[in-house]
């Protein structure tokens, strides 16, 4: 299983999270392996420990790998969530109140944008 954080935009036009995990349906014996999907692009970014980014919406629909730090999102609802190494987070929250995020730790997050065609269903299966 790999965990993954959706954040959306919700009926009140605030950011939202659920925890889940990516749909990973094929493979064989001890091997999952999630269904195959067009990316229009892939950028990496690094942040130093300590940093901040203050309130904003997700730039378009994407996922974003953390390779590397941890790093504490806010919602404007004061709810919050930690992203780890190995954690992908699903944003769609791509209009409304926005969400923030800071590096905690000291390790710098280092992470992949995977930008996402418009319309595509990532495979986010939420926690039951």
């Amino acid at each position: 299983m790999i965990r993954c954080i959706r954040i959306w935009t919700n009926a009140d036009k605030s950011s939202s999270f659920e925890e889940g995990s990516l749909s990973l349906p094929g493979g064989n014996e001890g091997d999952a392996i999630g269904k195959a999907f067009a990316a229009a692009s892939i950028s990496f970014r690094e942040t130093q420990p300590k940093d901040a980014l203050a309130w904003h919406d997700a730039p378009t629909h994407q996922l974003v790998l953390t390779l590397g730090g941890t790093l504490e999102f806010e919602t404007r609802s004061g709810q919050k969530f930690i992203i780890r190494p190995g954690d992908v987070l699903l944003a769609e929250d791509t209009t409304g109140s926005g969400h923030r995020w800071r590096v905690i730790g000291d390790e710098p997050w280092r992470r992949a944008y995977v930008i996402l065609p418009a319309g595509l269903e990532a495979g986010f299966t939420p926690r039951r």
